[in-house]
C-alpha cells in the first residue's frame, strides 16, 4: 500500500526544503507528478492506521502554513 501526499505551500510559511526534511526524516520519498510526496506502507493498513499516520503528519508540519491532500492505495 502506499499514501501519496500532495503539499499545497504558502508564501507566509515554511520554505519548501523544510517540508521535505521533515518528510522525508518520516519515511515519505519526493515524486513527480501529480503527488509530491509517497509513503510506502511495509503491510496491508486499515483505516485507522492510515488515520494515525495522517494525525502525524499534521502534528510534524503544524505551523507551517500549508495544505495536504492525502490518498491511500493499495
Amino acid at each position: 500500500m502506499k499514501t501519496y501526499v500532495e503539499i499545497f505551500v504558502s508564501s507566509e510559511g515554511m520554505k519548501a526544503s523544510e517540508i521535505l526534511d521533515k518528510l522525508t526524516k518520516m519515511g515519505f520519498k519526493p515524486s513527480f507528478g501529480e503527488q509530491d510526496f509517497v509513503y510506502h506502507w511495509s503491510k496491508k493498513v486499515v483505516l485507522p492506521e492510515i488515520l494515525n499516520f495522517v494525525d502525524k503528519v499534521q502534528s510534524k508540519l503544524k505551523g507551517a502554513g500549508v495544505i495536504m491532500k492525502f490518498t491511500t492505495i493499495k
